[in-house]
């Protein structure tokens, strides 16, 4: 099951990009996993925002807002393919939810980590990536 956490400073995403980028991520997230568009794929796929307060967040030259958004997902859900169209697509997402262009995109941070199989419960069960798999072509709506 994905999770999807998107840290950000107070204050810097854009009114309208706070109240759409955890949807817009997860659907990104899902998408470039391979799951089916069901509601129980989308409800499995957990997104948060983490709001950090006013100063927690510099570098060492400036105050300018970075982003991090850190992916979690069963390993081998993702191919190499997928996580490079992943990070650029979550990149866009989140550029947009800021308000900024494709310039600032080196203040957007995507870290993937993958769970190794037997290491995910949910429901009191250990879930393996196979039973996904399963799942997945079970409720699939363009087969």
């Amino acid at each position: 099951m994905p999770m999807i956490r998107l840290t950000v400073p107070t204050g810097a995403l854009t009114e309208e990009g706070r109240g759409r980028v955890q949807r817009d991520l997860a659907a990104v997230l899902l998408r470039w996993e391979g799951a089916p568009d069901t509601a129980f794929f989308r409800a499995q796929a957990w997104s948060y925002l983490v709001e950090l307060p006013e100063g927690a967040q510099r570098t060492a030259e400036d105050d300018a807002p970075r982003f991090l958004v850190e992916v979690t997902v069963p390993q081998g859900a993702l191919s190499e393919r997928r996580k490079a169209g992943l990070v650029e697509e979550a990149t866009r997402t989140v550029l947009s939810a800021a308000g900024l262009t494709p310039d600032d995109a080196l203040r957007v941070w995507v870290l993937v980590h993958e769970q190794p199989d037997g290491a995910w419960g949910a429901g009191g069960a250990v879930v393996r990536h196979a039973d996904l798999v399963a799942l997945a072509k079970g409720q699939r709506t363009d087969a």
